[in-house]
């Protein structure tokens, strides 16, 4: 909604806005983009408007889904899933992200998981083998060999912490 309202507000039209993603009705002038850089700034927000940032902003937010929402795609590995949603070769993909990110693809996705782990463990509703189901890790013993590889804690230990919550990244953190 925020963002919603700094368009309306600088009667910018767009006909779509759906999370990190715009699309404008026109192309903005060098006033309008300076001064939404700078309205979207003060929120927290950047404006990306270069191709290779947009398609890792895009691969991230696919990732989000895929980390999150595991079961919307059975079947279907990663390498497939940002493949065909973005039209572009794995590989070529695969090789962009690790040369702006520093990180590979996979490693993001496992930061990913590994983060949202942790959300379920400080939030308390669900046992480890319901995190390891709803996840779709095979075994909880691999979930939790993953998560200790990852933090250096088993998830017991970082559950027990006083505040595990100083050892969550948010999604932006993740780099």
């Amino acid at each position: 909604m925020a963002v919603e309202n700094i368009f309306k507000e600088l009667h910018i039209s767009y006909h779509d806005l759906q999370l990190g993603v715009v699309t404008l009705d026109s192309d903005l002038n060098s006033e309008q983009r300076t001064q939404l850089q700078e309205n979207l700034h003060t929120i927290g927000f950047e404006l990306i408007d270069d191709k290779n940032t947009r398609i890792i902003e895009k691969i991230k937010l696919l990732i989000i889904d895929y980390t999150r929402q595991p079961y919307d795609f059975l079947n279907k590995n990663l390498s497939e899933i940002l493949s065909s949603n973005l039209n572009v070769e794995y590989s070529s993909l695969s090789a962009l992200f690790s040369s702006v990110t520093s990180i590979s693809i996979e490693k993001y996705a496992i930061i990913q998981k590994i983060e949202y782990i942790k959300e379920l463990l400080i939030y308390d509703e669900l046992s480890l083998a319901e995190i390891a189901e709803k996840l779709n890790y095979s075994s909880t013993a691999y979930l939790s060999n993953q998560f200790k590889k990852n933090t250096g804690l088993t998830p017991t230990q970082f559950k027990n912490l006083s505040d595990p919550t100083a050892l969550r990244q948010t999604l932006d953190q993740v780099k």
